[in-house]
């Protein structure tokens, strides 16, 4: 007999309870086993995507009717926009119209609480919730709030194991479709955000953001323990580890800790073997960005 749904409200002991208990819901498309009946149909979310509305045309399913018509009109008519920094072609205006402040760094959407700016309104509405302190999106599986629906569902996958969105290049896996963008970049060697001080580019806006700091001096975030000051947020995290000897990054293999991120992501390689920084003059492939840099030395007859 198929245990009935739980309620919505149960409290903290039932929770606990069911936290505990066994895999035992069990995915008919794929096999693999859940503790709860909503992580189960979390992931049933990846294999029907909840595909509704078919298309005559590119025999595709879409989720919703407007997306339908979207996918029509790239069939049906010739692609309006073309950026001609990057190639990029859209039919959509609007698309059009927000992928060029990529290029530009136009941020037309001002917040009047403090100097921040915007390329997209709707950006501008979440960032105001961190003035507010509303966290208006709550996760049903763990009671964590966001201040933003993209951070929700990005989090949620935390509890499902999902990584839905791929990169055909190298078959890396990502839980967000942001992620995937910036990774491509890596293959591609697209670095959209330019430094209008030094023209230096940058693959991450934020990266950029930080960059310019270097120039205006701008250290704002002070090390309460020595009082060293960092550009970033992250900077300053990163360095407290000093002190507290914090080493938050492990590798699921070996075991190794590390305090930082991207040393993590590294060392990973070595177990392995991956080499997504490629040379575009021999297609000699490298586990590190530096290393890349180093070796078209060679090419260009560069010294360091």
């Amino acid at each position: 007999m198929n245990a009935k749904a739980e309620p919505e409200n149960i409290d903290s002991s039932n929770q606990t309870q069911e936290n505990t208990e066994e895999k035992s819901h069990l995915c008919d498309m794929c096999g693999k086993l859940f503790t709860t009946s909503k992580l189960l149909s979390s992931h049933k979310c990846i294999h029907t995507r909840r595909k509704l509305h078919h298309s005559s045309i590119s025999d595709k399913t879409f989720s919703d009717n407007s997306t339908l018509i979207s996918n029509k009109h790239c069939h049906t008519e010739e692609t309006s926009y073309h950026c001609d920094i990057c190639s990029k072609n859209f039919t959509q205006k609007g698309s059009f119209s927000r992928h060029k402040r990529i290029h530009t760094g136009e941020r037309p959407y001002h917040c009047d609480k403090c100097d921040k700016s915007f390329s997209r309104n709707g950006h501008l509405s979440s960032h105001k919730h961190i003035h507010t302190g509303e966290k208006p999106y709550h996760c049903d599986i763990c009671d964590k709030a966001f201040s933003r629906s993209d951070n929700l569902t990005q989090h949620k996958r935390v509890h499902t194991g999902e990584k839905a969105y791929c990169c055909d290049i190298c078959g890396k896996a990502f839980a967000g479709s942001a992620d995937l963008s910036v990774h491509k970049r890596i293959h591609t060697g697209e670095r959209p955000y330019h430094c209008d001080i030094c023209g230096e580019t940058f693959i991450r806006n934020r990266n950029l953001t930080y960059h310019k700091h270097s120039h205006t001096g701008k250290k704002p975030y002070k090390c309460d323990t020595c009082e060293e000051s960092f550009s970033t947020r992250g900077q300053l995290s990163v360095h407290k580890r000093i002190h507290t000897g914090e080493r938050p990054y492990k590798c699921d293999i070996c075991g190794k800790a590390f305090s930082q991120i991207g040393h993590s992501v590294r060392h990973k390689r070595i177990h392995t073997g991956e080499k997504p920084y490629q040379c575009d003059i021999c297609s000699e492939t490298f586990s590190r960005s530096d290393n890349l840099t180093k070796h078209k030395e060679i090419h260009t007859e560069e010294k360091p």
